[in-house]
């Protein structure tokens, strides 16, 4: 199998998307995207609430601008965010909304025939677009049949599993076909990751099982930074018992949190953005409330949960604005929001941080670019505000795939990479036999579930040094016993225990970044909060973190944050 296109996406959800749809305008017709998944079912498709943009569409919203849902993003991101990607953000959010919109995007309308916004957390307007409860799965199918009138080709069930790099420059990449098994090279004048957040890292993840983290992996293996990896966002309503996502949607159309005192305890932590506060302090006040024994269940299976209550806003509201929040409690936990309160806890939702890249989604390595969640161009910082991740998906993508049109136009490849392909195509074959033949007795699923519960615990919402300390040690001990990990399975067709494997690696050197950097950044910060070090420090502490792979593990290093207009100051709400 050899693949060849002058611009090759890795990842086919919303930021892979427009990236491909974006390179393609820019003059490069011969653009592919490779994917594990057909697109429309990529993760995109589970953000559910809506995305950011100042239309001032919403009679409470009249004086919304992009400078300040700007402000409003780097005070979520607790300062941490580059000011000048922020700025972008907020600056590009109304046109590629109004773009998905001529392309046909089925957002929720005012009676006045606009598109219709809702209150999300941390923002001083109510700006986030939407289309009922499933927003990512309107503007993923939107894209999608962009993708398909340009003719732009999809490999499906194609998994990457490292980089050619060649004098400095990325030129390519080994892929698995998963249903054959069979082991191929892609070469391309350019290369765009988009392969989704490292959620599955953590137990308790609203994420899909596709989140590994293994882009962000190989990225850092070919020598690019990860940057701010200790930021991990839990979103505050997860379903208890599985951890589906329930909507900020549920609270932005005035849903209430209530513990087993029958009070809306958010009066005690954010008294006037109540259940509108910012996910950090929202889930942080949840998990405050269990532990002080006023959540349900306690000591129960399953750890505590709060209640999220949708009932007074009735059945007509609920149908209309939350669908698939009711579908979803009906299926998966057997209540009917209409009539009865839904059970949820903190779930880890999101990974701040990701391959570091400049605001055109360019890396440190010449010819690979990265957008959407496995990216930091560093527009959420400490914290991501609800409803910037799709936008953070569209304006970047976009960016950056009409960056790459212009670099492949001006800096094509030249001469041939075929037997730099080959010997990589062969380490990989090497290393599936090593995993085949392995003497050991590990096994994957096992050290899997370890890391999972080791990250949740100790490297999770609250954190102190003890159990930082705990946590990248067990990952290093994991990482150890890792090398005795032997796969049972030899056959190629659809080997998941090969491919949950190979994943693995990743998983383990994506974790110790994770924990390195929350060891070393002695302060609370956004969705970092640290028992041992609860203040901010802004003099010691207000820059990004770079984590650096070597063989001998992780290195960090640090680079100053940018800032423009916003000074940084207490965070209130």
């Amino acid at each position: 199998m050899k693949i060849k296109h002058r611009v090759a996406i890795v990842g086919g959800g919303l930021a892979g998307l427009r990236a491909a749809i974006a390179a393609y305008d820019g003059g490069v017709q011969d653009v592919a995207i490779i994917s594990q998944l057909p697109p429309v079912r990529s993760h995109s498709v589970a953000a559910a609430g809506g995305i950011n943009g100042s239309l001032a569409n919403h009679p409470d919203g009249r004086d919304d601008n992009w400078e300040k849902h700007a402000f409003d993003t780097i005070k979520g991101s607790d300062y941490l965010a580059d000011q000048d990607a922020a700025e972008v953000l907020a600056r590009e959010a109304v046109p590629v909304i109004v773009e998905t919109e001529h392309w046909g995007c089925p957002f929720s309308r005012n009676e006045d025939g606009t598109i219709a916004q809702r209150p999300f957390g941390g923002a001083g307007f109510p700006r986030t677009c939407y289309a009922a409860d499933k927003t990512g799965h309107a503007l993923l199918h939107t894209l999608y049949q962009q993708v398909v009138k340009r003719g732009i080709k999809v490999y499906t069930e194609h998994l990457v599993l490292t980089l050619a790099v060649a004098d400095g420059r990325a030129v390519g990449a080994v892929v698995m076909d998963i249903v054959s098994g069979e082991v191929g090279t892609v070469e391309a004048d350019a290369l765009l990751f988009a392969t989704g957040g490292a959620g599955k890292i953590y137990a308790h993840s609203t994420n899909n099982l596709l989140n590994t983290g293994l882009g962000m992996a190989i990225a850092y293996w070919a020598g690019v930074p990860l940057k701010d990896m200790e930021f991990i966002q839990f979103h505050p309503t997860g379903l208890w018992g599985t951890n589906i996502l329930m909507t900020e949607g549920c609270r932005g159309e005035g849903g209430y949190l209530v513990n087993n005192q029958g009070e809306r305890f958010m009066a005690r932590y954010a008294p006037k953005a109540m259940e509108l506060g910012p996910r950090d302090i929202v889930a942080r006040s949840i998990l405050t409330e269990i532990l002080e024994g006023r959540g349900f269940n306690q000591g129960g299976p399953g750890g505590g949960y709060v209640h999220l209550d949708l009932r007074h806003l009735g059945e007509a509201k609920i149908n209309e604005r939350l669908p698939e929040v009711r579908e979803i409690c009906k299926n998966f936990a057997g209540i009917d929001p209409v009539y009865q309160p839904i059970p949820v806890q903190p779930s880890q939702h999101y990974t701040m941080g990701g391959i570091s890249t400049d605001i055109n989604g360019a890396t440190v390595l010449k010819g690979l670019y990265a957008a959407g969640e496995c990216a930091c161009v560093s527009v959420h910082g400490a914290n991501r505000l609800g409803g910037n991740s799709l936008l953070d998906t569209i304006v970047f993508g976009k960016l950056a795939g009409q960056h790459m049109a212009r670099f492949v136009a001006e800096q094509p490849l030249q001469g041939s990479v075929d037997k730099l392909l080959e010997e990589k195509k062969a380490e990989v074959e090497r290393r599936f036999r090593e995993l085949f033949d392995n003497p050991g007795t590990e096994r994957e699923s096992a050290l899997r579930v370890e890391l999972q519960q080791n990250m949740f615990h100790n490297v999770g919402i609250f954190r102190q040094a003890d159990t930082l300390e705990a946590g990248l040690a067990k990952v290093r001990e994991l990482r150890e016993r890792y090398r005795n990990v032997k796969v049972h399975h030899t056959g190629r067709i659809y080997n998941m225990e090969l491919i949950r494997a190979y994943e693995l690696r990743g998983m383990l050197d994506v974790a110790e970044a994770i924990a390195a950097g929350a060891l070393a950044r002695k302060e609370s910060r956004g969705s970092h909060a640290r028992r041992d070090y609860p203040e901010r420090d802004d003099q010691n502490f207000l820059k990004h973190t770079l984590a650096f792979h070597t063989p001998e593990g992780v290195r960090l290093d640090y680079s100053p944050v940018t800032i423009t207009r916003f000074q940084p100051q207490a965070r209130k709400y």
